[in-house]
């Protein structure tokens, strides 16, 4: 029986205790700040938001380049001789990350591509739905597991609330005027992942308090979320109320995990702090 292999970048937000658990490899993509280059996830968050408030610009995020990538595969394979690899990679409409992929895997036999259409939290509930597959039939052919993958892709639901306009502003996401309209009437615009797109689909009003709460009651409306698993997504600066109010709400609508995920620096670079998100699997 050969072993499979498990990976994904970074972008996926997997918290380090699940990484290491279920031997997921995570490939970092980047962050450019102050004409240097820095591995996302050796980069503290905070850095990102003392950046903007010295600067009043947001970091550059670029992908796993086509090297990396074979460099990933290689020490995969060396140290797991004749496995097989599946990568559950980061929405491919959103960054070139999938295609360089692609393109390193060419050089390989026995890889697996998937493009899950999903970031941060969404991409993290795929990955851990092939791993909680995985560990359940361990003898499962690699082609079958991945059919399986690939039928919850277009499943993962996520939908987020930066945390500060600012951020999307500096990012050139929204206009200047966007900006000022949306400041002045206190509007939060609510980002979903639609067809492997940032889209955004309706704007809250109000306090970030208030508008967690309605977050939370348009998913489930909107959703039929497998009750297994829930998985909040935050960006440094959240109140830890909301995040209690948030825990609160899951646990009526009786989800039976309750998992929060910090956004890494490639989120929050376009979020901003004090974000905060939902992500989970329909049924």
């Amino acid at each position: 029986m050969k072993k499979i292999i498990l990976t994904t970048e970074s972008g996926a937000d997997l918290p380090s205790d699940l990484v290491e658990k279920h031997n997921v490899q995570v490939v970092p993509m980047h962050i450019i700040m102050d004409d240097k280059d820095y591995l996302d996830g050796s980069l503290p968050v905070k850095h990102i938001y003392d950046y903007y408030d010295r600067t009043k610009q947001i970091p550059s995020t670029t992908a796993t380049n086509i090297h990396e990538y074979l460099e990933f595969f290689k020490k995969i394979q060396a140290d797991n001789p004749g496995c097989t690899i599946i990568h559950i990679g980061y929405t491919s409409k959103a960054s070139s990350s999938f295609q360089n992929a692609m393109n390193a895997a060419e050089e390989f036999e026995n890889i697996f591509l998937i493009d899950a259409l999903n970031v941060t939290g969404g991409l993290a509930a795929i990955v851990m739905y092939a791993v909680t597959l995985l560990e359940k039939e361990s003898s499962m052919e690699p082609d079958h597991l991945v059919d399986k993958i690939k039928t919850k892709v277009p499943k993962s639901r996520l939908t987020f609330v930066p945390g500060k306009l600012e951020f999307l502003r500096a990012g050139g996401r929204v206009s200047n005027a966007a900006y000022l309209g949306a400041a002045l009437l206190r509007i939060k615009p609510r980002i979903d992942l639609v067809d492997g797109k940032l889209v955004s689909t309706k704007k809250y009003r109000g306090k970030m308090h208030s508008v967690a709460e309605k977050l939370m009651s348009d998913y489930l409306e909107r959703y039929n979320i497998d009750r297994e698993q829930v998985y909040f997504i935050y960006s440094l600066g959240l109140d830890e109320q909301i995040k209690q109010r948030m825990n609160d709400l899951a646990k009526e609508a009786e989800f039976q995990q309750i998992r929060w995920i910090q956004a890494g620096a490639m989120i929050s670079t376009h979020a901003g702090p004090g974000g905060i998100g939902i992500a989970g699997l329909e049924v």
